[in-house]
């Protein structure tokens, strides 16, 4: 007898997907799947995202409202304007560049809290054990890897510190394997004494010990005073459903935004070029009222939800035309992340993103514990009159943000994707070309997609477009004014995309973007 799937898993590499597939199909809640996830991933994606990350959370229950959780840290007591004396910015690598908590592992628990509430717990050490194993044994080197270690090497290799995520003092090469023996001890420390063991155990100990070594601003206090937040999700009505995303110091908003004015405009096009082009209008409004507006949640100068009604949203839509590009070059926001979906047997979806925000992050490696930090704090200005001012106890913009939607035809859909400034655009092309234009969802994620402004550390502000895209609509964009290049196809500049899609009859589908090592997942139980 064939069962339809109800239960799927979707992430940038298929060692995580599979761990969480295993997870659901030992029972186990969506919520708990993510956390086997989140480990492995951190396991086999060193280079995107870890413990010393970040982490942010939507989390969807059938008939509740999704509940959100931000685990992003906050910047040192010590990370002070004073602290940085002398300095221009805060520097992108190194000790000071390691001033924000890390706030995954306390996401993960406070996820968890809520998965007990559904139902008995599979103990911690069933979710960590895969990922124990994985480091242990040694994970095998993609591409993405290698491109990461050639990137960061002239940065990062002298730190004897970072030697683990080095072989034999050389950057990476495809195929071969690493052992991330320290990492496995500390996850597996962390299986047999609880997560917050990271925030008021031996391991906050040792991470604040090795943190001050290593320059960094953070003290063992930082690690006792953190706390993961729930949070309301940002919400806005289309006439295709319901979409939600994070609130500050989030992005979140700018996604909203983009589909929220795509679907005021959408019935201008006609053409694949009339699409692309009315998203990127839409993305150039929506980044404006972002760069305005977001920051850390206690100083945002507008209450971000006003930002979605229908005033606002119509005043954008002045500046949208179908014939011509709105001249653009703005300030934009790099970003290295991991985004992962699933839905288990009752329905319940998770959307969750994991991220360091460079490659390797700060390239502070914790000795004693393998864990790499995070640089998210270089997001902070030294410059007093900017909104994203240095205060400790703050948090710095981010630009991670898991999407849900709940569309009006009963449909589920959690979705999502890395990559800093093309993390909306991305969600906007994948969504528009799935719920309007009716491709399949795996079509949506691999057909040709574009980028306005920065990722990765590249500094030009253009608008990219992978060739096979350019091929169709170059023209007609270049004509209406775009400052275009074209980048190769299937380029991991675009970001790692995914969705999970539970249709109104419980069958659940899933999709991975061919421009990662990732792989979607169904199964049934």
């Amino acid at each position: 007898m064939s069962e339809q799937p109800n239960i799927a898993f979707t992430a940038p590499h298929f060692a995580a997907s599979q761990v969480g597939l295993d997870i659901l199909e030992k029972g186990g809640t969506a919520i708990e799947a993510m956390v086997a996830a989140a480990a492995s991933i951190a396991v086999e994606y060193p280079h995107m995202n870890g413990l010393g990350g970040d982490g942010f959370w939507l989390i969807s229950e059938p008939g509740k409202a999704p509940i959100g959780i931000d685990a992003s840290g906050v910047a040192a007591q010590g990370a002070t304007p004073g602290f940085y004396e002398g300095l221009d910015a805060i520097p992108s690598r190194g000790g000071k560049a390691a001033l924000t908590i890390a706030g995954a592992v306390a996401g993960w628990q406070a996820a968890l809290d809520i998965s007990a509430q559904w139902q008995a717990p599979l103990p911690l050490r069933t979710l960590l054990d895969t990922a124990i194993s994985q480091a242990n044994w040694g994970i095998e080197v993609t591409q993405s890897l290698v491109d990461a270690s050639n990137k960061t090497f002239d940065d990062l290799a002298d730190d004897p510190h970072f030697s683990p995520f080095l072989i034999k003092g050389k950057a990476l090469k495809k195929g071969k394997i690493l052992k991330l023996t320290q990492l496995s001890q500390t996850l597996s420390h962390l299986a047999d004494k609880g997560l917050d063991d990271f925030y008021h155990g031996e391991l906050a100990e040792k991470l604040a010990f090795d943190l001050e070594a290593a320059g960094s601003p953070i003290r063992l206090a930082d690690f006792h005073s953190y706390k993961a937040k729930y949070v309301t999700p940002l919400t806005v009505t289309t006439s295709k459903g319901k979409l939600y995303n994070l609130p500050a110091p989030t992005q979140g908003v700018a996604s909203l935004i983009i589909l929220a004015l795509y679907d005021k405009v959408q019935h201008l096009g006609s053409t694949d070029a009339d699409m692309v082009h009315l998203l990127i209008e839409c993305t150039k409004q929506a980044f404006i009222a972002r760069n305005a507006n977001v920051t850390d949640p206690s100083r945002t100068p507008v209450d971000l939800q006003s930002l979605l009604s229908d005033d606002a949203l119509n005043e954008m839509v002045q500046h949208i035309a179908l014939d011509t590009a709105q001249p653009w070059p703005h300030v934009a926001k790099p970003g290295d992340t991991i985004w992962m979906g699933c839905c288990d047997s009752e329905g319940r979806m998770v959307s969750y993103i994991q991220s360091l925000y460079w490659e390797f992050g700060s390239g502070v490696v914790s000795p004693q514990t393998g864990i790499v930090w995070n640089n998210r704090g270089t997001s902070f200005s030294l410059d007093p009159n900017s909104q994203q001012y240095l205060a400790p106890g703050l948090k710095p913009f981010h630009t991670l943000n898991p999407a849900f939607a709940e569309l009006s035809d009963g449909r589920r859909m959690s979705y999502g994707t890395m990559g800093g400034e093309g993390q909306p655009q991305t969600q906007a092309a994948l969504f528009a070309r799935h719920v309007y234009h009716n491709q399949p969802i795996d079509k949506a994620i691999a057909l040709g997609r574009w980028l306005l402004g920065r990722t990765w550390g590249d500094e030009s502000h253009n608008l990219k477009a992978e060739r096979d895209l350019v091929e169709y609509v170059g023209e007609s964009l270049l004509a209406r004014g775009h400052d275009m290049v074209t980048v190769d196809p299937c380029n991991e500049l675009m970001g790692h995309a995914g969705a999970i899609i539970r249709e109104t009859d419980g069958i659940v589908s899933g999709a991975s973007d061919p421009r990662s090592d990732g792989k979607a997942f169904t199964g049934h139980i």
